[in-house]
């Protein structure tokens, strides 16, 4: 029988043996008192192609995260909805493309550069940017890496990071790692993080899950951060 510590998406790809082996990982599941969002890559290139098959876009657009990304877009909106009526600070990470610091010297994955539109980088309008929110330029796959984003938690005491975004193998998953190495408690929203394959999307929440972070269901969080702008209206 499965638990509710082991259920999430990767029921169907990780084995029985497999969740034994684990088992002395299960703990309780929490967003700790100072929370705040870190949403990764949440920009146009993972969009490009629309809401088809991920092996149908790649065709013209390798880089985008077709039918994943655009089913995560419902949820995420829901989680980003909650998080600012609770009060959240609220961070973005996007890919580097100010001139001066020299866009391209480095990259975020070891692959090939393809050609991207003008706005590639641009967050999707869903999720734009408001007043009040940062936003983080990096050049490699985590968030934290040769970005400020720590010394804005710091400076806002946070002791929890939740997590969504993309991909869950890379970005998402440096970001994740970089993040429980600082110190925060990392919390990711499954169904808001997503990848081009949804077998490296399973098993990187699974292993993110049961050693740097608590990968907890969309409307767990949703439920949580609700509880919070109750008690914020109440004050």
């Amino acid at each position: 029988m499965i638990d509710d510590f082991e259920d999430h998406c990767w029921r169907d790809v990780v084995p029985a043996h497999v969740l034994d082996l684990y088992k002395h990982y299960k703990r309780d599941l929490f967003i700790g008192p100072r929370a705040a969002i870190l949403c990764i890559d949440l920009y146009e290139l993972a969009y490009e192609g629309g809401p088809r098959p991920v092996e149908e876009v790649a065709r013209d657009f390798p880089s985008s995260c077709g039918v994943n990304a655009w089913n995560a877009i419902a949820p995420t909106t829901r989680v980003f909805a909650a998080a600012r009526a609770a009060g959240l600070p609220i961070f973005y990470s996007t890919g580097e493309t100010r001139r001066a610091a020299k866009p391209g010297a480095v990259t975020a994955t070891n692959r090939r550069k393809a050609h991207v539109a003008a706005n590639a980088f641009d967050i999707r309008p869903e999720f734009a940017p408001q007043d009040g929110d940062v936003v983080i330029f990096k050049q490699r796959a985590s968030a934290f890496f040769g970005t400020p984003l720590v010394a804005h938690l710091t400076q806002l005491n946070i002791d929890t990071v939740i997590v969504f975004g993309e991909s869950t193998s890379g970005c998402v998953r440096a970001s994740t790692v970089d993040g429980y190495s600082y110190g925060y408690h990392m919390v990711m929203a499954e169904e808001c993080c997503f990848d081009r394959s949804e077998l490296s999307h399973k098993v990187n929440l699974f292993d993110l899950h049961h050693k740097y972070a608590d990968v907890m269901k969309a409307d767990a969080i949703v439920r949580e951060l609700e509880r919070r702008a109750g008690a914020r209206a109440a004050e």
